[in-house]
């Protein structure tokens, strides 16, 4: 059969059909698994190598087949799938950073990642330096003999700040220093990092790669020898994906591409019409024109994704008349769900930083963060649009 096209194997990969003759993908509910002797259950424990279950800790036929497809559709190796998007960060760094290790990172990145990189890595002897994803060229200046990794979400949350991969690459490569993108917000149906030549991929699954606010995970991908070391530290730790969640976001896979079409046309679509607003100084969507590195987007991602930001005038108090006016948007923390998801950064998820750290990222007191649903698109500007004229 000639190799299928990604939207295929996100449908059609799944576990080897049991003797039940299942058509959907079944789940593995079990905490453990049993051998047909004591000698092959001491060989499962004596040689790493084996391809067998042992505890789900470690293996699950049900992670496995999420981490399959996760890998095919990113053309990865392999991979790792996690409790959430935290632990697939936060595992990487612990597997591949050692105390007297440096890392490069973007300036702009998730709130909780900022904790981990300025709170805990100082602790444990890793430093760390940032750059602003708008000053790509300043990168090469922070390298030093001891970079083992640049780190870089993109686009960044939550301003949607994007960054040429092939010429992070470029920098990384002859340096063996590793390239690790989140893609997050793009997903493996938007942008494939590893193409591009990033050596790990990572996203939290509890956004667009589930779609619905239902579960949490997490899952890493890359080629197999780094993905070794990272199993054997998720193994070893523990902060694993359970099967259910598992099962769950291998089943939304196989809309995703569907969905992220959708999220995309009408984020584009909301963008359109509020650009220009009077109440907004500006709008930020990465397939506006408008957008700093719109043709760094067109060549790297086949959409916009579907989240778009924007600044209402008058700043925090706006901002929050804004977000209390709204009658068909949710407010909440997540992202990448069927229902749009409005949100006030500078208060919420990236509350700790500092003022002038939020400024340097681009987060002003009256950004508003607009996750784009699936709901008709009229009826999500309506409703932004009044809320606006109340703000």
């Amino acid at each position: 059969m000639k190799e299928l096209h990604p939207i295929t194997k996100a449908i059609r990969l799944q576990t080897e059909r049991t003797q039940e003759k299942e058509h959907s993908t079944p789940l593995f509910l079990t905490s453990s698994f049993v051998y047909d002797s004591a000698e092959d259950m001491g060989a499962a424990f004596s040689d790493d190598t084996l391809d067998v279950n042992i505890y789900s800790r470690f293996s699950n036929p049900t992670v496995d087949e999420f981490i399959a497809k996760v890998a095919a559709l990113e053309n990865a190796e392999d991979g790792v799938a996690t409790a959430t998007g935290m632990a697939a960060i936060f595992g990487v760094f612990m597997t591949f950073l050692k105390k007297g290790d440096h890392i490069v990172s973007a300036s702009a990145v998730f709130g909780s990642t900022h904790t981990i990189l300025t709170k805990y890595m100082p602790k444990w002897g890793i430093d760390y330096s940032y750059f602003n994803m708008n000053e790509p060229q300043s990168i090469e200046a922070l390298i030093r003999p001891n970079t083992r990794m640049l780190y870089v979400e993109t686009p960044s949350n939550p301003g949607l700040d994007i960054i040429d991969i092939e010429y992070l690459a470029a920098i990384c490569k002859p340096r063996n220093i590793l390239l690790v993108v989140d893609n997050c917000f793009a997903t493996p149906a938007v942008q494939q990092p590893i193409t591009l030549g990033a050596d790990l991929v990572l996203h939290s699954a509890t956004k667009f790669i589930d779609g619905q606010g239902r579960v949490l995970g997490g899952v890493v991908v890359g080629n197999k020898d780094l993905i070794k070391e990272l199993y054997l530290f998720i193994r070893n730790t523990g902060p694993s994906m359970s099967p259910f969640n598992a099962w769950v976001l291998t089943k939304s896979l196989e809309t995703l591409h569907l969905r992220m079409d959708k999220h995309a046309e009408n984020a584009l679509k909301l963008a359109q019409k509020l650009d220009g607003h009077a109440k907004i100084n500006w709008v930020k969507y990465p397939f506006l024109e408008t957008h700093p590195q719109y043709a760094i987007a067109k060549k790297q991602m086949s959409s916009g994704g579907g989240l778009l930001t924007f600044e209402v005038k008058g700043g925090l108090d706006a901002g929050r008349r804004f977000l209390n006016a709204l009658e068909l948007c949710s407010m909440t923390n997540n992202l990448g769900d069927s229902r749009t998801i409005a949100s006030h950064p500078a208060s919420t998820t990236h509350s700790k930083l500092t003022e002038e750290e939020r400024l340097s990222v681009g987060i002003t007191l009256g950004l508003i963060r607009i996750s784009v649903g699936l709901e008709y698109v009229d009826d999500i500007a309506a409703d932004i649009l009044q809320a606006l004229d109340k703000c």
